[in-house]
């Protein structure tokens, strides 16, 4: 759906050490990257990976055109060979991922690059930038959502997001992760999702009084009728009104199929409570009471423990920026280099004086292991491809650094699947991504493997990653093999 070439949307250094493997020989070195994140984002328990239908759209759109072509060289940077070589680039590699909408958890590879390492760096800015973005946006989402406690969602936050993509792919994350709607048209157009709004405060202004301007409201939209009550005095004017429409629109006969009232400023708690009373007592009990005005996770489960009677929740600013956590930090990363001779994969290794930054070498793949009984996640394994399990044997899981900590599942007791999959093959893509709607469905169901533990929203239980033995010994025998003099 893309109708932009963003194949120089990359960092300048990528193309310049791919013109440097061109000039060394190695361009065809079969190389493994792993697009990976350290920590959580926003202290919360888990992340829902997003945004890989656009990687998918990225990479099969990857074409240098003769513009690109001669910005490059009008650059000074780049010699004709390869500038020529440029011009008729295409992918060929092959890509793994976690399908969006799943829970995901730090050090996990999310996508697996295996391509000649030219084409393999080309790509990282690109996708770092899609799923970073598309991540943070779902796992806030996420968190928000939770908080609701099953009360509707929408997002409201086109104004403030930061720029037009940020917007378009945000509202796309967000409903992936659980919300009914977006206030954003053009998300709805392209990606087929309910599209939600009331009116503004503008609507109100414009008339001679709120009365009137509801009564016209109410006349366009009658089975979608959400009153904004705020704009003079909520409780003496804003609420009282709505009700004297509501009880026109039920005199005249019409199914009062959605309607209520928003709030969009004061003390939402109280307010919400003196107008449900209002509601009430005049027959409404059913009518919606939505609520906006800077809403996060955190103001959302402070006005539940208050007792607000806000059913329905308009998040804008907090959501579509991830305010509070303005990165999702993924990186990625080396992992493996082929043998020409033997043409098996060499682990390679990042070493730090971080612990965290240390990287798991070689080609992984990821085992998810539940409980049979609960259905909930015990563990996720991270193993070296071509290792094999079996559900009626015994499994030893232990913890990466303070191996000490051990878990032992007996046979049977447990299942297991592979997150991976196969996207592209040979340059080709062979997934075909799911609709938006039927991301969100899979995306509930992953969330609803998760103990509730790891889902508060403060100081959550950690989920633990493990390395599988035989990838713990290959990365300790890695990092035992350099020697560093002081």
């Amino acid at each position: 759906m893309s109708q932009r070439n963003l194949t120089l949307l990359t960092d300048l250094y990528e193309l310049t050490m791919m013109q440097g493997y061109f000039k060394e020989k190695n361009a065809n070195e079969t190389v493994i990257f792993d697009v990976f994140y350290r920590s959580n984002p926003g202290g919360n328990g888990y992340a829902i990976c997003a945004g890989l239908e656009q990687v998918i759209e990225y990479v099969n759109e990857l074409q240098f055109n003769q513009e690109d072509v001669d910005y490059l060289r009008s650059t000074g940077l780049f010699e004709e060979d390869f500038l020529e070589y440029l011009y008729h680039f295409k992918f060929s590699g092959d890509i793994y991922a976690i399908p969006e909408g799943t829970v995901i958890f730090p050090r996990e590879p999310l996508v697996k690059v295996i391509a000649p390492i030219m084409e393999a760096q080309l790509i990282e800015t690109a996708l770092l930038n899609i799923i970073n973005h598309q991540s943070l946006i779902a796992t806030k989402t996420a968190r928000v959502v939770y908080a609701a406690a099953g009360d509707g969602v929408m997002e409201f936050g086109l104004r403030r997001a930061q720029g037009p993509d940020a917007g378009i792919y945000g509202a796309r994350a967000a409903m992936i992760a659980g919300c009914i709607g977006t206030s954003n048209v053009l998300a709805g157009k392209m990606f087929h999702v309910p599209v939600r709004g009331t009116h503004a405060h503008s609507w109100i202004m414009s008339f001679p009084d709120e009365l009137t301007a509801f009564r016209s409201y109410a006349k366009l939209y009658p089975t979608a009728c959400i009153l904004l009550v705020d704009t003079y005095d909520t409780l003496k004017s804003g609420v009282p009104n709505a009700i004297k429409v509501f009880k026109e629109l039920r005199e005249a006969g019409i199914p009062l199929t959605t309607y209520g009232i928003r709030l969009d400023s004061g003390d939402l708690a109280y307010l919400s409570k003196k107008a449900k009373k209002m509601l009430d007592e005049a027959g409404f009990t059913d009518a919606v009471i939505s609520a906006s005005n800077d809403l996060d996770e955190t103001l959302i489960n402070s006005l539940k423990i208050q007792g607000a009677t806000i059913n329905s929740w308009g998040v804008g600013t907090n959501l579509i920026t991830s305010k509070d956590c303005p990165s999702f930090g993924g990186v990625y990363k080396l992992a493996a280099l082929m043998d020409k001779k033997t043409g098996k994969f060499v682990p390679k290794i990042k070493l730090s004086e971080n612990a965290e930054k240390i990287t798991n070498p070689g080609n992984k793949i990821i085992k998810r292991i539940y409980s049979r009984e609960t259905g909930k996640i015990i563990a996720d394994l991270i193993c070296l491809e071509g290792e094999v399990y079996k559900e009626n044997h015994s499994l030893l899981l232990f913890d990466p650094i303070e191996t000490w900590k051990k878990t032992h599942l007996a046979p049977n007791s447990y299942t297991m699947r592979d997150l991976l999959v196969q996207i592209f093959k040979g340059g080709t893509c062979i997934y075909e991504t799911p609709a938006v709607m039927d991301i969100q469905s899979y995306c509930k169901k992953e969330l609803d493997t998760l103990w509730e533990e790891s889902r508060r929203l403060v100081n959550p239980h950690e989920v633990h990653v493990d390395l599988s033995n035989q990838l713990w010994h290959m990365k300790n025998q890695l990092l035992d093999s350099y020697h560093f003099s002081d």
